[in-house]
């Protein structure tokens, strides 16, 4: 297996680690089936489906731990419902760390977290942004595809179609014009201010990676001989070279006759100016297909039991995030690359493949019995920690009957307060402020009398 190249790879300082892994991880899988196949079957396309569904194979506890937690929340609900009508003319300290600690007792009962349903989407989504910088350059992750645009021998010498580049008079010129015609940025950063520059203070194993991520990230009309300023009429005396890389990408970097490193928008627009309307459609489908199949995970997912104020207000959140979820996957699959749409595209494929069985399995939960485990791992883990069954029961109706003592007390303190003030208003001197608003009272009581 070829080595990586560290230049190009993203270097976040955490998620250039994890986009590290995953390009690991996805640079095997190529090479698997490029051996297996005999040297026949050399597409990213098919590792980016192979390792979605790795992933998702390796995320299924996770998933039905979650699902679990699904259907044990409907469980629950009526509980917290109750807890939360005890207390919802309580707005004290003391009633608030009542409830909390109701509710978490609640929590404990049945073996769950509150965080339960967040843990999968956090591992997810720093998942998905590492996946959007392999897929942005994959040739910095997959060295069997970097081979294809150079190599090395001997001394540094660099060969294929970047070394020809590299040895070309006034390759900076040239490259320069590349991506000013054709609008190229680079994931290393390089763009038509700072591409002159860069090239020119680079040298080496540096220098041939800079150029890779140029070259790899030409749209397909900077591949047409036809086209004006395209890479054949910078360097002429490259066909060779550069007819081979082209039949080395077509093998390894397209699907459907769409370059997964370009954007479904980028291929509309150039595809309806060469009037190729075949590959307009298959850039429209990539991001429809990612709407629709996120459309349909959503509706196989399970949903939480809900009852009344806040819980309304939660189910109408969620109902919203689950209108603007697939519609934000339409909008991002059409400005970034194929290759995050096919894993997009994927990805809700195997969750809905899993979620149709992982809600037969759940449907034949016996739920009485998680419930009853749950109760005693938790009363295992309280006891090795010293606390008893007994002393819970005991702190919550101590608890109780502090609340509602002060609540009595404030009360009586209340009524105590109202009779001194009466018998001050009774004994008071005449002549005083005090007799003057007792007459006064006196004369109302008597004109309501009448």
């Amino acid at each position: 297996m070829s080595g990586m190249i560290e230049l190009t790879a993203y270097s976040g300082k955490f998620l250039g680690p994890i986009a590290k892994v995953l390009g690991w991880i996805m640079s095997g899988i190529y090479d698997i089936v490029l051996k297996i196949s005999g040297g026949t079957i050399n597409s990213v396309p098919l590792a980016i489906v192979l390792m979605t569904i790795l992933i998702y194979m390796c995320l299924l506890p996770l998933t039905i731990q979650q699902q679990k937690f699904s259907k044990l929340s409907q469980k629950m609900q009526p509980e917290l419902n109750a807890i939360r009508d005890k207390y919802k003319n309580r707005k004290d300290q003391e009633a608030m760390m009542a409830m909390n600690q109701e509710t978490q007792l609640v929590y404990q009962k049945y073996g769950i977290s509150p965080s339960g349903s967040c843990i999968q989407m956090l591992i997810q989504m720093p998942i998905l942004f590492a996946l959007y910088r392999v897929f942005y350059n994959i040739p910095a992750y997959i060295g069997s595809v970097r081979d294809s645009f150079y190599t090395i021998s001997g001394n540094e010498t660099f060969h294929g179609l970047v070394g020809g580049i590299m040895n070309t008079d006034g390759f900076v010129k040239k490259v320069s014009d590349l991506m000013t015609k054709f609008n190229v940025v680079t994931s290393s950063g390089l763009n038509i201010k700072n591409v002159a520059d860069t090239l020119n203070g680079a040298s080496g194993k540096d220098l041939a990676n800079y150029i890779t991520d140029i070259v790899y990230k030409l749209p397909s009309t900077a591949w047409d001989k036809s086209v004006d300023g395209s890479i054949f009429q910078q360097f002429p005396s490259l066909t060779d070279q550069i007819n081979s890389t082209m039949h080395d990408m077509n093998h390894f970097n397209y699907f459907l006759g769409l370059n997964i490193s370009d954007t479904p928008w980028a291929i509309i627009k150039s595809s309806m100016e060469g009037h190729a309307w075949l590959l307009v459609i298959l850039a429209v489908l990539i991001p429809v297909l990612s709407y629709i199949t996120q459309v349909i995970n959503i509706k196989l997912m399970p949903t939480a039991a809900t009852a009344g104020g806040d819980n309304d207000q939660m189910a109408r959140q969620m109902k919203t995030m689950n209108t603007m979820m697939p519609l934000m996957s339409l909008f991002f699959c059409f400005v970034t690359p194929v290759g995050l749409g096919i894993y997009w595209i994927a990805s809700a494929v195997c969750r809905a493949v899993q979620q149709f069985f992982i809600n037969k399995h759940i449907e034949n939960l016996n739920l009485e019995d998680i419930i009853a485990k749950n109760q005693e791992k938790v009363k295992k883990k309280r006891e090795k920690m010293g606390v008893t069954e007994e002393r819970i029961r005991q702190a919550a109706a101590m608890n109780t009957r502090s609340i509602q003592s002060k609540a009595n007390v404030s009360s009586a303190n209340r009524e105590l307060e109202l009779e001194k003030a009466n018998a001050a208003k009774a004994n008071a001197k005449p002549g005083s402020m005090a007799a003057k608003a007792n007459l006064v009272k006196e004369f109302r009581e008597k004109n309501n009398r009448k």
